[in-house]
C-alpha cells in the first residue's frame, strides 16, 4: 500500500455533505411551518351573477378595545348576543351577521364571537376590516 506524502491541493470540492444538509433543513423547515399553521372553517358565500332583491335581517357585532360586545350598538354579554341571535335567525333563517373587531381588542373575544355565530349555524357571516393608516 502507497501513502501520498505530497502535499498537493485539491482541485475539487465535494458538496455532497453541504447539499444533505441543506435538504435537511428544507425538509424541516417545511414541517415545522405546515404544522403550526392553524385556521377556522368558515363557508364563504358564492357570488352570484344576478343582483339580489330580497332583503334579510342584519345584525352588526361590534368588539370594543375593552373586549365589550354590542349588537347594533347596545352592549350585551355574551348569552344575550347568544339569544338575540338566535331569536334573530328564528324570525329570518337567512340572517347576516357582521362582526367589527377593534384593532385593539383582543383577538380571542372576536374569535369567541365566530364561534357562537357558527354554533347557531347563522350562514351569512361578515368580518369587517379596514386598511391600515386609515
Amino acid at each position: 500500500m502507497q501513502v501520498n506524502t505530497e502535499n498537493k491541493p485539491y482541485d475539487s470540492i465535494n458538496v455532497t455533505p453541504m447539499l444533505d444538509l441543506a435538504y435537511v433543513l428544507l425538509v424541516v423547515f417545511i414541517l415545522m411551518t405546515t404544522a403550526s399553521v392553524q385556521g377556522l372553517t368558515m363557508n364563504l358565500p358564492k357570488p352570484s351573477a344576478k343582483p339580489s332583491t330580497e332583503r334579510h335581517e342584519i345584525k352588526i357585532v361590534q368588539i370594543s378595545p375593552e373586549g365589550a360586545v354590542l349588537i347594533n350598538g347596545v352592549g350585551v354579554s355574551m348569552e344575550e348576543l347568544s339569544t338575540q341571535l338566535a331569536a334573530a335567525k328564528a324570525r329570518d333563517p337567512k340572517l347576516s351577521v357582521v362582526i367589527k373587531g377593534d384593532p385593539r381588542t383582543q383577538y380571542a373575544r372576536v374569535i369567541a364571537v365566530v364561534d357562537l355565530v357558527n354554533a347557531l349555524a347563522i350562514e351569512g357571516v361578515g368580518l369587517v376590516t379596514a386598511r391600515i393608516g386609515t
